[in-house]
């Protein structure tokens, strides 16, 4: 029902919308983990560097960048709605872009949407998540906004390495079955979930969102950007160069491993969040600073033993790092940010994030060929260990 002014009435919060959009987010973050397992194929097959593999990688973090920064607030004057379901639609051509590609070109091409769909979709569908809950848990909205994007990322990984492995055509199969659960999504969401926000006319669609962090909270937005800057870089180095470790340095070559790589990693970083959920954030970012150190010092000691049992196992270690820095940071910015620039300073923050998880990979690809890929991984976990340390001494001093 409409009001007089043409403004939507927010209906009664719904179960079955708010699961609804919960299991579109975790899709979103599932399709942008599905190339990782097939970079190497991909590689193979048109003859290009790993400048040019990480290079694709980063396109889609830029459209999510571009994304953030151009409709961060879209859905705040339009609807959620119909930019959800906007933002789904763009992920099937972008899909399709994938069953459809015959050349480098065409990765540059699927990644830069896909991006920008999944920017638009998150922004959104945070808000819904929120809006939805049947008992306006806002707590546990969040807890599964941030683990169903986990949880999606080592789903999408596994799932792609299972059909590449062992179903004809490798390339394409996974995108055709992501584009049938795209559109069973998006017919659950276009015609089940009910719109949330009592839309004005007049404001603009697409406007530049603002990145400005409040003096007062400056101090702890560097500790958590630190914090996040570690944890992302680390979901982007595997992510992006997870397939090449795996078939180079430890010299398995199968698709479902790398996939199982990935998991390791994104699933049981997840899964930190939820075991560990009341811990405090100081905490959070202490144990999850220290983790993370670790995993990438136990997944640096099986390059050189050529042990894909140790690699998994600092795999494993790295994801709780992950998992528990994630969080920690997030959390401090949310708290510490005032409700009247929260959404500039998140804004912000998510941009360190994306930078993170993009930027350090592709300087990664450009000194693979010239330094070797298991020296490129030793500078890289230095980086990051150097980034989750000084967060770590930031947090216990203000502690």
């Amino acid at each position: 029902m409409a009001k007089e002014d043409g403004s939507a009435r927010p209906p009664a919060r719904s179960a079955f919308a708010f699961w609804s959009v919960a299991a579109a987010m975790a899709f979103a973050l599932a399709a942008s983990a599905v190339p990782s397992p097939l970079y190497v194929d991909y590689q193979a097959q048109w003859k290009f560097s790993a400048a040019t593999l990480t290079a694709v990688y980063a396109t889609y973090a830029a459209g999510v960048v571009v994304a953030l920064l151009l409709a961060g607030g879209l859905s705040d004057r339009v609807g959620r709605r119909p930019v959800l379901v906007v933002s789904i639609a763009g992920l099937v051509v972008s899909l399709l872009l994938f069953v459809f590609a015959d050349g480098v070109g065409w990765l540059y091409a699927a990644r830069g949407l896909q991006g920008l769909a999944t920017g638009v979709f998150t922004g959104a569908a945070g808000g819904a998540l929120a809006e939805l809950h049947p008992r306006s848990d806002h707590r546990f909205a969040a807890t599964v906004n941030s683990t169903s994007t986990s949880a999606g990322i080592a789903a999408g990984a596994v799932v792609a390495g299972a059909l590449a492995e062992f179903v004809p055509f490798p390339l394409r199969a996974p995108y055709v079955l992501l584009v049938v659960i795209a559109l069973v999504l998006l017919s659950a969401i276009a015609w089940r979930v009910p719109e949330t926000v009592e839309r004005s006319g007049g404001e603009a669609g697409f406007r530049v969102q603002r990145l400005k962090v409040p003096a007062e909270i400056r101090g702890q937005f560097v500790l958590a950007s630190l914090g996040v800057f570690a944890a992302w870089a680390v979901a982007g180095l595997y992510l992006g160069l997870g397939g090449s470790i795996a078939k180079e340095l430890l010299q398995v070559d199968n698709h479902l491993v790398v996939g199982l790589v990935i998991l390791s990693m994104q699933g049981v970083g997840g899964l930190a969040q939820l075991v560990f959920t009341r811990m405090s954030n100081a905490s959070a970012s202490i144990v999850g600073s220290t983790t993370l150190i670790a995993g990438l010092l136990v997944t640096a000691v099986s390059l050189p033993l050529l042990s894909p049992v140790v690699f998994f196992g600092g795999a494993i270690t790295t994801g709780v790092g992950f998992g528990l820095t994630f969080m920690g940071a997030t959390r401090r910015v949310v708290h510490a940010a005032p409700a009247h620039a929260r959404g500039e300073t998140l804004a912000a923050y998510f941009v360190v994030a994306y930078v993170a998880i993009s930027a350090p990979v592709v300087v990664a690809g450009f000194v693979a060929a010239p330094l070797g890929l298991a020296t490129t991984f030793y500078l890289f976990a230095a980086t990051i260990g150097l980034a989750a340390a000084s967060m770590l001494v930031g947090t216990l001093v203000r502690r």
